[in-house]
């Protein structure tokens, strides 16, 4: 019983924290002048958010191929949704 409740607590806790520093990383990085750095810093720093989010809330670390069907569809919409757009505005 005290292996569940480790898995039930002390996980999204730590990723919780994790989450907060990176938070506070982004909010910090506004106030530091990089030039073009600036960007790729705060992308790489939500990337690892969202890789955070969905091996952990999601459960993507399980072998479970219903979960990783659902998070792959969300960047092949956005991919879809691009394509569609440059499409539009390459025909006008």
């Amino acid at each position: 019983m005290d292996e569940r409740r480790r898995e039930i607590w002390i996980r999204p806790l730590l990723t919780w924290a994790a989450l907060c520093v990176l938070l506070a990383a982004t909010c910090a990085l506004a106030y530091v002048p990089m030039g073009r750095a600036n960007l790729a810093v705060s992308l790489a720093i939500a990337a690892a958010k969202a890789g955070l989010v969905g091996v952990v809330f999601m459960r993507l670390f399980e072998n479970n191929p219903l979960n990783r069907l659902a998070a792959a569809a969300g960047p092949i919409w956005i991919f879809v949704m691009f394509l569609l757009l440059f499409s539009d505005y390459a025909t006008r």
